[in-house]
C-alpha cells in the first residue's frame, strides 16, 4: 500500500523532492485547500533555474516565511505546495533564487499547472481558461510564456534551412497596431514574429539570420509592399521576390469599386437634378408621363450601380440569374463600368494560369488594355502592376503563394478573438509561436509526454 507522502508526490508529479508534512484547511470562502510541505533533496537544493548548474554557492540563509506554489486541483480541491527559498550565485546570472524541482523559474504555479494552462489556452477562450483554473486574466498568459519557454528554449533552431518563406503583416488592435509575421512555406509555421510593421522590423529579422542562413533562402512571398522589396534586394537579392495573387486582385477589386462609387455618383447627381429641373406634383403621376418616367429610371440607374458591389465583385463563372441579370443591364447602361468588370474578370484569371509564357502574353495585353481603358482608377493600377510584373510572373512560374501566410493571419485574428484583445504584445507573440508551430504541449500523466518541436 502507497504511503500518504508517495500519494502527495503523485499528485504532484515530482521527482527528487522531500514531503515534510501534509493538512487540509478552509479558505474565508469555504473552498477546502491540500498544503503539502516540501523541499527538493539535498542534492538538488542549490541549483541554477535557468542554466541548471547545480551545488553552487549560497547567497544567503533560507527566508523565514515559505513560499507557496499552486498546483492542479485534485477533485476540486485546491493543492498548494509550501517550501522555504533561499538564493544562491550563479556565475552566468548572478543571485537569483533557487530553483525547486516542481516549478519554473520565478512561477508561482509548478510546472504540471503551467502546462496544462497554455493546452487549455490554445483551445478556449482566454475567460474560460481563467475562471476553470481560477487564476487572473494575465496569470493565463504568463502561464504560457513559461510554457512556451520550457517547450522550445532555442526558437533561433525555427531559423535554420529557410528556403520559401512567406512575409506579411495583421492588426492585433484599433489605432494601426500591426505584428510582422514570417511564415516557413516547407513547414507552415510562424518562424518569427515582431510587434510594428515596416522596413525598420523587417531588418531585425534579417539581421538575426547568419550568413549561412540567408543563403538558403530561395523564394520570398508576400504582398507589392515596398518595405518587403527593399529588405528583400538588400539582404537576399538572390532569391526569387513573388506578389501573391490574392493580393493582384484584391488591386483589381479595389480599382473597379473606385470605378463603381464614381459611376454612382454621377448617376446619382444627374437623377437628382432631374429631379429638381421636373419637381413632381401632388398625387399620382398620369400614365405614360414621359418626364416621370425618365427620373425614375435615372433613379433605377443610381440603385442599379449602388446595389451592385456584390455582383462585380463575384467570378463570373458564379453569378446566379439574378446577378447575371443586374450585370447585364450594367453593360446596356453603364459601358465603363462593365468595362472595369471585364478588366478585372481578365486579370483574375490570367493569374490561374500555369503556362509562364502564356500568361505573359496575356499580362502584357492586359496591361496596353487598362493603359488605354480610359479609367483612372485602372490606370494607376496599371502602373502598380506593371512595377510588379516580374514578382507576379515569378509567382505563376513557382506555384507559390501567400495562402498559407493568410490562413496564418486568420489563425492569429482567432487568437485576439478569443482572449478578447491583448494589452500584453510579448503575451501575443508568445501564444502565436505556440499555436502556430508544430508544438505539442504535453499534459500530465498522459502516453506521450515528448514535445515535438518544429
Amino acid at each position: 500500500m502507497a504511503s500518504a507522502d508517495t500519494l502527495c508526490k503523485k499528485l504532484l508529479n515530482v521527482k527528487n523532492t522531500v514531503v515534510e508534512s501534509y493538512n487540509f484547511y478552509n479558505d474565508v470562502d469555504g473552498v477546502t485547500h491540500l498544503r503539502i510541505k516540501a523541499r527538493p533533496t539535498a542534492w538538488h537544493q542549490d541549483d541554477c533555474p535557468f542554466c541548471g548548474r547545480r551545488h553552487l554557492p549560497r547567497y544567503d540563509r533560507p527566508t523565514k516565511k515559505n513560499k507557496i506554489w499552486r498546483g492542479l486541483d485534485f477533485s476540486g480541491i485546491i493543492v498548494e505546495i509550501e517550501a522555504a527559498t533561499h538564493r544562491i550565485i550563479c556565475p552566468e546570472h548572478g543571485v537569483i533564487t533557487a530553483a525547486v524541482p516542481w516549478a519554473y523559474a520565478q512561477s508561482n504555479f509548478t510546472k504540471d499547472f503551467d502546462l496544462t494552462v497554455a493546452w487549455l489556452a490554445t483551445y478556449l477562450p482566454r475567460s474560460a481558461v481563467s475562471s476553470y483554473m481560477r487564476i487572473d486574466w494575465q496569470t493565463v498568459g504568463n502561464c504560457m510564456s513559461r510554457a512556451l519557454r520550457d517547450l522550445e528554449p532555442e526558437r533561433a533552431r525555427r531559423l535554420n534551412g529557410l528556403v520559401n518563406i512567406g512575409i506579411d503583416e495583421t492588426s492585433y488592435r484599433k489605432g494601426h497596431k500591426y505584428i510582422t509575421i514570417v511564415v516557413n512555406h516547407d513547414t507552415n509555421t510562424v518562424v518569427w514574429v515582431a510587434d510594428g510593421h515596416g522596413k525598420s522590423v523587417l531588418e531585425q529579422f534579417y539581421k538575426s539570420l547568419t550568413d549561412d542562413q540567408l543563403a538558403s533562402i530561395k523564394v520570398v512571398t508576400g504582398d507589392g509592399a515596398r518595405w518587403i522589396t527593399d529588405c528583400v534586394n538588400e539582404f537576399t537579392p538572390d532569391c526569387e521576390r513573388c506578389v501573391d495573387p490574392f493580393h493582384v486582385v484584391e488591386w483589381a477589386m479595389e480599382a473597379l469599386d473606385a470605378v463603381r462609387k464614381d459611376r454612382w455618383r454621377v448617376a446619382y447627381e444627374k437623377a437628382k437634378q432631374m429631379s429638381r429641373d421636373n419637381p413632381q406634383k401632388r398625387g399620382r403621376p398620369k400614365a405614360g408621363d414621359k418626364i416621370v418616367s425618365e427620373v425614375q429610371a435615372a433613379r433605377a440607374k443610381a440603385s442599379e450601380i449602388k446595389n451592385s458591389s456584390y455582383t462585380l465583385g463575384k467570378a463570373h463563372e458564379h453569378l446566379t440569374e439574378k446577378q447575371q441579370i443586374r450585370l447585364d443591364i450594367i453593360q446596356a447602361k453603364d459601358p465603363q463600368l462593365y468595362r472595369a468588370y471585364c478588366l478585372k474578370e481578365s486579370l483574375r484569371l490570367l493569374l490561374k494560369s500555369t503556362d509562364v509564357e502564356q500568361a505573359e502574353a496575356e499580362l502584357k495585353h492586359w496591361l496596353w488594355w487598362a493603359s488605354h481603358s480610359r479609367i483612372p482608377a485602372f490606370k494607376a493600377l496599371y502602373k502598380k502592376i506593371k512595377r510588379h510584373k516580374k514578382h507576379i510572373l515569378n509567382t505563376i512560374c513557382l506555384g507559390l503563394s501567400n495562402a498559407r501566410i493568410e490562413a496564418t493571419n486568420n489563425k492569429i485574428k482567432l487568437i485576439i478573438r478569443k482572449a478578447y484583445g491583448f494589452r500584453n504584445i510579448q503575451n501575443l507573440m508568445d501564444m502565436v509561436y505556440l499555436v502556430c508551430s508544430d508544438i505539442r504541449i504535453p499534459l500530465p500523466n498522459r502516453k506521450s509526454n515528448v514535445p515535438n518541436v518544429a
